[in-house]
């Protein structure tokens, strides 16, 4: 009981640090920009800009759950569809009030171990799901620089980018020998280095499943190309002139510092990204803080499924 009362304690205390950096940057941000015409120019957006872009998310939520449904599969974790769905919809939603970006993997791979009596094959689904979410990134920022400059001169830096994580996503599908080599044999008995190999064994045993990863890695790009889609529609919405190809380049840089887990729904720190990340295209603070914000209402509204999903289950447990 005394370590269950611990780890909540740590967990209320990585809250509070988190909502602190958010305050601290929205606090900043405040003191930078017209909140009050950010403020309008959100509630004047098209309305027919912000209704497509609300199906493109229904879309994107469909996609990444059979993307896990794959996985799930491939691992031989019986589960029907629906209640693959059940859990990835409460878990986005429960994941929006825990660190962006690992909230929601934690909290879902939390309820898929609790239903599943393979807890190691559990947690690699969710594990390998983000690791090809990263990787489809990082292939979406090189075809953004692609499209939108010729320009050869910084190509090293790219290069050393896309090896550097790149490489860190490939070699999670080897830590089961890597972990080995690492961790002191004399250690290989502790109950946390137990868990530990075990995971990386069932992330490991992927390697033997390249298509089932090739057809996932291709839904992940699809998904982060609607993602680019909505953050370009909603510019439209709110009037901006920027081309889709500066998009392509900007939004998986934005998406990645999505993925840190220091902010508190996608608040904060990414929107100060993309405010920066929009200016050399002459984009007013005020409305890119505007554009900010409405992809990530726009995103948290794709949780609201979850939301109502998690009351009914309440009900009927009550």
């Amino acid at each position: 009981m005394t370590g269950v009362q611990d780890l909540l304690g740590r967990a209320a205390k990585s809250t509070l640090v988190r909502l602190a950096i958010t305050a601290a940057i929205l606090a900043y941000l405040a003191t930078r920009i017209d909140m009050a015409e950010a403020a309008r120019a959100i509630a004047a957006i098209s309305r027919p800009h912000l209704a497509a872009v609300l199906v493109l998310v229904a879309i994107d939520r469909g996609i990444m759950i059979l993307r896990w449904l794959l996985l799930l599969r491939a691992s031989g974790i019986a589960i029907s569809v629906a209640d693959a769905t059940r859990l990835f919809l409460i878990s986005s939603f429960v994941g929006s009030f825990l660190p962006a970006g690992v909230g929601a993997d934690a909290a879902r791979a939390y309820g898929l171990a609790r239903e599943s009596t393979t807890g190691s094959e559990a947690l690699a689904s969710v594990a390998v799901d983000r690791v090809l979410g990263v990787l489809s990134l990082v292939s979406m920022g090189v075809i953004g620089v692609m499209a939108w400059t010729p320009d050869t001169r910084n190509d090293w830096r790219l290069a050393g980018a896309v090896v550097v994580i790149g490489g860190a996503c490939v070699a999670a599908f080897w830590a089961d020998r890597w972990l080995r080599w690492v961790v002191p044999t004399h250690r290989h008995g502790g109950a946390i280095t137990r868990r530990v190999l075990r995971l990386s064994d069932a992330v490991s045993r992927y390697r033997n499943r390249r298509g089932v990863l090739a057809h996932v890695m291709a839904w992940s790009l699809v998904v982060q190309l609607l993602r680019v889609t909505q953050a370009y529609l909603l510019g439209l919405g709110l009037g901006l002139t920027v081309p889709f190809s500066y998009f392509l380049l900007f939004m998986p840089v934005g998406l990645l510092i999505l993925l840190l887990p220091i902010s508190i729904s996608g608040f904060g720190l990414p929107q100060g990204v993309i405010i920066w990340l929009l200016r050399p295209v002459g984009v007013d603070d005020s409305a890119a803080f505007a554009l900010s914000t409405l992809i990530v209402l726009t995103g948290l509204a794709g949780n609201l499924p979850g939301l109502w999903l998690w009351l009914r289950r309440r009900k009927s447990d009550g």
